[in-house]
Protein backbone atom coordinates (compact mmCIF):
# COMPACT_ATOMS: atom_id res chain seq x y z
CA UNK A 1 0.00 0.00 0.00
CA UNK A 2 2.90 2.40 0.89
CA UNK A 3 4.62 1.59 -2.21
CA UNK A 4 1.55 2.60 -4.28
CA UNK A 5 1.35 5.49 -2.30
CA UNK A 6 4.29 7.16 -3.26
CA UNK A 7 3.38 5.98 -6.87
CA UNK A 8 4.85 3.88 -9.38
CA UNK A 9 7.74 4.28 -12.01
CA UNK A 10 4.82 3.42 -14.82
CA UNK A 11 0.74 3.79 -14.16
CA UNK A 12 -0.74 0.11 -13.85
CA UNK A 13 -3.85 1.55 -15.23
CA UNK A 14 -3.15 4.03 -18.16
CA UNK A 15 -6.75 5.34 -19.64
CA UNK A 16 -6.60 7.18 -23.26
CA UNK A 17 -8.64 8.96 -24.72
CA UNK A 18 -8.26 8.45 -28.47
CA UNK A 19 -11.09 10.92 -29.28
CA UNK A 20 -13.62 12.94 -28.42
CA UNK A 21 -16.10 12.11 -31.30
CA UNK A 22 -18.83 10.02 -30.48
CA UNK A 23 -22.11 8.55 -32.22
CA UNK A 24 -23.90 8.25 -28.84
CA UNK A 25 -24.63 11.34 -26.43
CA UNK A 26 -24.95 9.72 -23.27
CA UNK A 27 -26.35 11.87 -20.48
CA UNK A 28 -23.42 10.73 -18.18
CA UNK A 29 -20.48 10.75 -20.31
CA UNK A 30 -17.89 11.51 -17.88
CA UNK A 31 -15.63 13.75 -21.17
CA UNK A 32 -18.77 15.14 -22.31
CA UNK A 33 -17.96 13.97 -25.45
CA UNK A 34 -19.76 14.71 -28.72
CA UNK A 35 -17.77 16.08 -31.30
CA UNK A 36 -14.38 16.04 -32.40
CA UNK A 37 -11.76 18.24 -31.15
CA UNK A 38 -9.43 20.00 -34.49
CA UNK A 39 -6.36 19.53 -31.83
CA UNK A 40 -6.66 15.90 -31.80
CA UNK A 41 -3.61 14.09 -31.67
CA UNK A 42 -1.91 13.19 -35.40
CA UNK A 43 -1.35 9.16 -35.92
CA UNK A 44 2.33 10.03 -35.82
CA UNK A 45 1.80 11.48 -32.27
CA UNK A 46 -0.22 8.61 -31.17
CA UNK A 47 2.40 5.86 -32.15
CA UNK A 48 5.49 8.65 -30.57
CA UNK A 49 2.93 8.05 -27.22
CA UNK A 50 3.15 4.30 -27.75
CA UNK A 51 6.81 4.21 -28.34
CA UNK A 52 7.20 5.86 -24.75
CA UNK A 53 5.26 3.49 -23.16
CA UNK A 54 7.06 0.84 -24.39
CA UNK A 55 10.01 2.17 -22.97
CA UNK A 56 7.99 2.91 -19.74
CA UNK A 57 7.30 -0.96 -19.87
CA UNK A 58 3.20 -0.03 -19.52
CA UNK A 59 1.82 -3.68 -19.82
CA UNK A 60 -1.56 -2.01 -21.79
CA UNK A 61 -3.61 0.77 -21.60
CA UNK A 62 -7.42 1.18 -21.92
CA UNK A 63 -8.41 3.17 -24.91
CA UNK A 64 -12.18 5.25 -24.60
CA UNK A 65 -13.47 8.58 -25.98
CA UNK A 66 -15.94 9.42 -26.64
CA UNK A 67 -16.24 6.24 -29.48
CA UNK A 68 -12.79 5.40 -29.94
CA UNK A 69 -13.35 3.18 -33.17
CA UNK A 70 -14.93 6.29 -35.15
CA UNK A 71 -11.36 7.43 -35.78
CA UNK A 72 -10.29 6.17 -39.16
CA UNK A 73 -6.69 5.30 -37.65
CA UNK A 74 -8.16 3.25 -34.91
CA UNK A 75 -7.26 -0.10 -35.80
CA UNK A 76 -3.86 0.73 -37.31
CA UNK A 77 -3.38 2.29 -33.77
CA UNK A 78 -4.33 -1.20 -32.03
CA UNK A 79 -2.22 -2.93 -34.19
CA UNK A 80 0.78 -0.85 -33.86
CA UNK A 81 0.42 -0.76 -29.98
CA UNK A 82 0.36 -4.61 -30.00
CA UNK A 83 3.87 -5.05 -32.04
CA UNK A 84 4.70 -3.12 -29.56
CA UNK A 85 4.27 -4.63 -26.47
CA UNK A 86 1.82 -2.65 -25.27
CA UNK A 87 -1.66 -4.29 -24.77
CA UNK A 88 -4.65 -2.67 -25.48
CA UNK A 89 -8.44 -2.94 -24.23
CA UNK A 90 -10.68 -0.67 -25.74
CA UNK A 91 -14.31 0.18 -24.91
CA UNK A 92 -16.42 0.85 -27.39
CA UNK A 93 -20.78 1.03 -27.65
CA UNK A 94 -20.44 -1.73 -30.10
CA UNK A 95 -20.85 0.90 -33.48
CA UNK A 96 -18.07 -0.44 -35.79
CA UNK A 97 -18.09 -3.96 -34.35
CA UNK A 98 -19.33 -5.58 -37.45
CA UNK A 99 -18.63 -9.56 -38.12
CA UNK A 100 -15.45 -8.95 -40.22
CA UNK A 101 -14.13 -6.92 -37.19
CA UNK A 102 -15.25 -9.67 -34.41
CA UNK A 103 -13.68 -11.98 -36.53
CA UNK A 104 -10.41 -9.77 -36.65
CA UNK A 105 -10.42 -8.99 -32.74
CA UNK A 106 -10.77 -12.93 -32.12
CA UNK A 107 -7.41 -13.41 -34.76
CA UNK A 108 -5.76 -10.56 -32.18
CA UNK A 109 -3.49 -11.21 -29.47
CA UNK A 110 -3.25 -9.47 -26.45
CA UNK A 111 -6.69 -6.89 -27.65
CA UNK A 112 -10.10 -7.32 -25.08
CA UNK A 113 -13.21 -5.37 -25.59
CA UNK A 114 -15.33 -3.69 -23.60
CA UNK A 115 -18.79 -3.19 -24.65
CA UNK A 116 -20.54 -0.42 -22.90
CA UNK A 117 -24.51 -1.13 -21.36
CA UNK A 118 -26.02 0.40 -18.98
CA UNK A 119 -29.31 -1.24 -18.82
CA UNK A 120 -29.71 -4.93 -18.97
CA UNK A 121 -33.06 -3.82 -21.21
CA UNK A 122 -33.73 -1.54 -23.39
CA UNK A 123 -36.19 0.58 -21.75
CA UNK A 124 -33.32 1.19 -19.30
CA UNK A 125 -30.00 1.51 -21.22
CA UNK A 126 -31.47 3.13 -24.18
CA UNK A 127 -33.18 6.38 -21.71
CA UNK A 128 -29.26 6.83 -20.78
CA UNK A 129 -27.42 6.01 -23.96
CA UNK A 130 -30.08 6.63 -26.57
CA UNK A 131 -32.38 4.99 -28.15
CA UNK A 132 -31.35 2.11 -30.30
CA UNK A 133 -27.98 1.82 -28.27
CA UNK A 134 -28.81 -1.48 -26.36
CA UNK A 135 -29.74 -3.46 -29.78
CA UNK A 136 -26.08 -2.08 -31.27
CA UNK A 137 -24.20 -3.65 -27.95
CA UNK A 138 -26.40 -6.44 -27.77
CA UNK A 139 -24.98 -7.13 -32.20
CA UNK A 140 -21.70 -6.48 -31.37
CA UNK A 141 -21.79 -9.55 -28.14
CA UNK A 142 -23.93 -11.68 -30.52
CA UNK A 143 -20.96 -10.61 -33.37
CA UNK A 144 -17.75 -11.04 -31.11
CA UNK A 145 -19.24 -14.37 -29.54
CA UNK A 146 -20.00 -15.89 -33.29
CA UNK A 147 -16.59 -15.09 -33.91
CA UNK A 148 -15.16 -17.04 -31.11
CA UNK A 149 -13.49 -13.69 -29.24
CA UNK A 150 -12.62 -14.86 -25.65
CA UNK A 151 -14.10 -13.57 -22.25
CA UNK A 152 -15.35 -9.95 -23.95
CA UNK A 153 -16.26 -7.54 -21.11
CA UNK A 154 -19.85 -5.97 -20.54
CA UNK A 155 -18.92 -2.68 -19.12
CA UNK A 156 -21.69 -0.94 -16.61
CA UNK A 157 -21.86 2.10 -14.93
CA UNK A 158 -24.57 1.40 -11.75
CA UNK A 159 -27.32 3.98 -11.40
CA UNK A 160 -30.76 4.12 -9.38
CA UNK A 161 -32.97 2.36 -12.24
CA UNK A 162 -30.23 -0.72 -13.36
CA UNK A 163 -29.09 -0.82 -9.81
CA UNK A 164 -31.59 -4.68 -9.34
CA UNK A 165 -30.62 -5.60 -13.07
CA UNK A 166 -27.27 -7.19 -11.76
CA UNK A 167 -27.99 -10.69 -11.67
CA UNK A 168 -29.78 -10.09 -15.05
CA UNK A 169 -26.15 -8.72 -16.11
CA UNK A 170 -24.86 -11.67 -14.75
CA UNK A 171 -26.68 -13.47 -17.03
CA UNK A 172 -26.10 -11.74 -20.09
CA UNK A 173 -22.39 -11.87 -19.76
CA UNK A 174 -22.68 -15.78 -19.21
CA UNK A 175 -25.28 -15.91 -22.45
CA UNK A 176 -22.34 -14.30 -24.60
CA UNK A 177 -19.07 -15.96 -23.05
CA UNK A 178 -17.90 -12.77 -21.53
CA UNK A 179 -16.92 -10.92 -18.07
CA UNK A 180 -19.53 -8.59 -16.11
CA UNK A 181 -17.20 -5.08 -15.64
CA UNK A 182 -19.50 -2.50 -12.95
CA UNK A 183 -18.25 0.98 -12.09
CA UNK A 184 -19.36 3.46 -10.62
CA UNK A 185 -21.71 6.81 -11.66
CA UNK A 186 -19.04 9.62 -11.11
CA UNK A 187 -20.35 13.23 -11.39
CA UNK A 188 -18.21 14.23 -13.90
CA UNK A 189 -18.47 15.71 -17.45
CA UNK A 190 -22.26 15.08 -18.11
CA UNK A 191 -22.38 13.28 -15.48
CA UNK A 192 -22.30 15.91 -12.87
CA UNK A 193 -25.99 17.35 -14.55
CA UNK A 194 -27.58 14.24 -13.90
CA UNK A 195 -26.11 12.28 -10.87
CA UNK A 196 -28.08 13.83 -8.21
CA UNK A 197 -31.67 12.09 -10.05
CA UNK A 198 -29.47 8.50 -11.15
CA UNK A 199 -26.59 7.69 -8.27
CA UNK A 200 -27.62 5.20 -6.47
CA UNK A 201 -29.66 5.77 -2.72
CA UNK A 202 -28.11 4.36 -0.12
CA UNK A 203 -30.18 1.38 0.60
CA UNK A 204 -29.25 0.72 -3.22
CA UNK A 205 -25.69 1.51 -2.43
CA UNK A 206 -26.02 -1.36 -0.09
CA UNK A 207 -27.51 -4.04 -1.53
CA UNK A 208 -24.97 -3.32 -4.35
CA UNK A 209 -21.84 -4.13 -1.67
CA UNK A 210 -23.94 -7.29 -0.43
CA UNK A 211 -24.51 -8.12 -4.04
CA UNK A 212 -20.58 -7.96 -4.86
CA UNK A 213 -19.53 -9.82 -1.26
CA UNK A 214 -21.81 -12.67 -2.46
CA UNK A 215 -21.95 -12.61 -6.29
CA UNK A 216 -19.20 -10.89 -7.06
CA UNK A 217 -16.18 -13.07 -7.36
CA UNK A 218 -15.91 -13.44 -10.92
CA UNK A 219 -17.04 -9.43 -11.49
CA UNK A 220 -14.83 -7.25 -11.86
CA UNK A 221 -14.66 -3.54 -10.15
CA UNK A 222 -11.43 -2.09 -9.97
CA UNK A 223 -11.06 0.08 -7.42
CA UNK A 224 -14.95 1.45 -8.42
CA UNK A 225 -16.66 0.66 -4.91
CA UNK A 226 -13.37 1.23 -1.90
CA UNK A 227 -16.17 4.20 -1.04
CA UNK A 228 -18.39 1.04 0.65
CA UNK A 229 -15.36 -0.51 2.03
CA UNK A 230 -16.66 0.83 5.32
CA UNK A 231 -19.74 -1.68 5.29
CA UNK A 232 -18.11 -4.49 5.88
CA UNK A 233 -15.26 -6.24 7.06
CA UNK A 234 -11.79 -4.74 5.74
CA UNK A 235 -10.61 -6.66 2.28
CA UNK A 236 -14.14 -7.72 2.04
CA UNK A 237 -14.13 -6.03 -1.67
CA UNK A 238 -11.33 -6.76 -4.48
CA UNK A 239 -9.65 -3.75 -5.85
CA UNK A 240 -7.96 -1.26 -4.60
CA UNK A 241 -9.09 0.69 -1.85
CA UNK A 242 -7.51 3.63 -2.36
CA UNK A 243 -7.81 6.57 -4.63
CA UNK A 244 -5.19 6.09 -6.93
CA UNK A 245 -5.10 9.45 -8.86
CA UNK A 246 -1.32 10.40 -9.93
CA UNK A 247 -0.22 7.40 -8.29
CA UNK A 248 -0.80 4.07 -10.06
CA UNK A 249 -3.60 5.99 -12.43
CA UNK A 250 -4.14 8.68 -14.75
CA UNK A 251 -5.35 9.77 -17.84
CA UNK A 252 -4.35 11.49 -21.51
CA UNK A 253 -7.24 12.86 -23.80
CA UNK A 254 -7.13 12.82 -27.29
CA UNK A 255 -5.05 16.38 -27.54
CA UNK A 256 -2.76 15.04 -25.16
CA UNK A 257 -3.29 16.68 -22.14
CA UNK A 258 -2.74 14.21 -18.89
CA UNK A 259 -4.71 14.40 -15.80
CA UNK A 260 -4.54 12.62 -12.57
CA UNK A 261 -7.80 10.37 -13.12
CA UNK A 262 -10.01 9.77 -16.02
CA UNK A 263 -12.77 10.89 -13.84
CA UNK A 264 -11.40 14.18 -13.15
CA UNK A 265 -11.32 16.10 -16.65
CA UNK A 266 -10.96 19.67 -15.19
CA UNK A 267 -7.92 21.85 -15.05
CA UNK A 268 -7.27 21.78 -11.69
CA UNK A 269 -6.09 17.70 -11.89
CA UNK A 270 -3.98 18.68 -14.97
CA UNK A 271 -0.66 17.52 -14.94
CA UNK A 272 0.88 18.69 -18.47
CA UNK A 273 0.57 17.87 -22.40
CA UNK A 274 2.55 15.98 -23.93
CA UNK A 275 3.21 17.76 -26.74
CA UNK A 276 4.59 20.56 -24.67
CA UNK A 277 5.94 19.46 -21.25
CA UNK A 278 8.50 16.79 -22.72
CA UNK A 279 6.34 13.80 -23.20
CA UNK A 280 4.08 11.70 -20.97
CA UNK A 281 7.08 10.08 -19.17
CA UNK A 282 8.40 13.25 -18.10
CA UNK A 283 4.55 14.16 -16.52
CA UNK A 284 4.45 10.85 -15.17
CA UNK A 285 7.60 11.21 -13.15
CA UNK A 286 8.41 14.99 -12.80
CA UNK A 287 4.72 17.19 -12.78
CA UNK A 288 4.10 19.50 -9.87
CA UNK A 289 0.64 17.91 -9.13
CA UNK A 290 1.68 14.24 -9.77
CA UNK A 291 4.14 14.35 -7.23
CA UNK A 292 1.67 16.48 -4.54
CA UNK A 293 -0.45 13.57 -5.07
CA UNK A 294 1.98 11.34 -4.20
CA UNK A 295 2.96 12.84 -0.56
CA UNK A 296 1.45 11.33 2.47
CA UNK A 297 -2.47 12.82 2.66
CA UNK A 298 -4.75 14.11 5.35
CA UNK A 299 -7.65 12.07 6.67
CA UNK A 300 -9.26 15.50 7.42
CA UNK A 301 -12.75 15.57 8.67
CA UNK A 302 -12.79 11.97 8.15
CA UNK A 303 -9.96 11.48 10.66
CA UNK A 304 -12.02 10.04 13.73
CA UNK A 305 -13.86 7.83 11.86
CA UNK A 306 -13.18 4.05 12.67
CA UNK A 307 -14.10 3.55 8.29
CA UNK A 308 -11.00 5.57 7.57
CA UNK A 309 -8.41 2.89 6.72
CA UNK A 310 -11.33 1.04 4.57
CA UNK A 311 -12.19 3.60 2.49
CA UNK A 312 -9.39 6.28 2.66
CA UNK A 313 -11.94 8.87 2.20
CA UNK A 314 -13.63 7.61 -0.95
CA UNK A 315 -13.81 9.39 -4.36
CA UNK A 316 -11.46 12.72 -5.02
CA UNK A 317 -13.14 13.19 -8.57
CA UNK A 318 -16.95 12.38 -6.63
CA UNK A 319 -16.13 14.95 -4.01
CA UNK A 320 -14.82 17.59 -6.50
CA UNK A 321 -17.74 17.30 -8.52
CA UNK A 322 -20.29 17.85 -6.13
CA UNK A 323 -18.74 20.56 -4.42
CA UNK A 324 -17.38 18.73 -1.35
CA UNK A 325 -14.23 19.42 0.17
CA UNK A 326 -11.48 16.74 -0.80
CA UNK A 327 -10.40 16.67 2.65
CA UNK A 328 -13.85 15.53 3.59
CA UNK A 329 -16.62 12.32 2.84
CA UNK A 330 -17.36 10.89 -0.16
CA UNK A 331 -20.56 12.31 -1.05
CA UNK A 332 -21.89 8.64 -0.82
CA UNK A 333 -20.24 8.18 2.42
CA UNK A 334 -21.83 4.98 4.05
CA UNK A 335 -22.19 6.85 7.76
CA UNK A 336 -24.38 9.14 5.51
CA UNK A 337 -21.65 12.03 6.20
CA UNK A 338 -21.92 12.84 2.82
CA UNK A 339 -25.45 13.57 2.52
CA UNK A 340 -25.41 16.24 5.32
CA UNK A 341 -22.62 17.79 3.66
CA UNK A 342 -24.46 17.93 0.25
CA UNK A 343 -27.59 19.64 1.87
CA UNK A 344 -24.80 22.47 2.96
CA UNK A 345 -24.12 25.62 0.45
CA UNK A 346 -21.90 24.40 -1.80
CA UNK A 347 -20.25 25.36 -5.64
CA UNK A 348 -20.20 23.04 -8.52
CA UNK A 349 -17.40 22.97 -10.82
CA UNK A 350 -18.04 23.52 -13.93
CA UNK A 351 -16.03 21.46 -16.67
CA UNK A 352 -13.46 22.75 -18.35
CA UNK A 353 -14.19 20.86 -21.80
CA UNK A 354 -17.54 20.50 -23.25
CA UNK A 355 -17.37 18.44 -27.05
CA UNK A 356 -21.71 17.60 -26.47
CA UNK A 357 -23.36 18.45 -30.06
CA UNK A 358 -25.09 21.22 -28.54
CA UNK A 359 -22.04 23.10 -27.98
CA UNK A 360 -19.70 21.93 -30.82
CA UNK A 361 -15.74 23.14 -31.32
CA UNK A 362 -16.05 24.95 -34.50
CA UNK A 363 -13.71 24.71 -37.23
CA UNK A 364 -12.54 27.75 -38.53
CA UNK A 365 -10.26 26.37 -41.25
CA UNK A 366 -11.83 27.14 -44.73
CA UNK A 367 -11.83 30.24 -46.70
CA UNK A 368 -14.67 29.74 -48.86
CA UNK A 369 -17.18 27.42 -48.96
CA UNK A 370 -16.71 24.00 -49.41
CA UNK A 371 -17.66 22.57 -53.04
CA UNK A 372 -19.53 20.01 -52.14
CA UNK A 373 -21.24 18.79 -48.62
CA UNK A 374 -19.87 16.27 -46.69
CA UNK A 375 -20.98 12.70 -47.60
CA UNK A 376 -20.68 10.93 -44.40
CA UNK A 377 -20.78 11.71 -40.33
CA UNK A 378 -18.74 14.90 -39.53
CA UNK A 379 -17.32 12.43 -36.47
Amino acid sequence: MQQFERGLDAPICLTWELTYACNLACVHCLSSSGKRDPRELTTRQCMDIIDELERMQVFYVNIGGGEPTVRPDFWELVDYATEHHVGVKFSTNGVRITRDVAARLAASDYVDVQISLDGATAEINDAVRGAGSFAMAIRALENLAEAGFSDAKISVVVTRHNVDQLDDFAALADRYGATLRITRLRPSGRGADVWDDLHPTAEQQRRLYNWLVAKGERVLTGDSFFHLSGLGEPGALAGLNMCGAGRVVCLIDPVGDVYACPFAIHEKFLAGNILSDGGFANIWQNSTLFRRLREPQSAGACASCGHYDSCRGGCMAAKFFTGLPLDGPDPECVEGYGESALAADRVKPKPSVDHSRSRPVMLKLLTKPPARLCNESPV
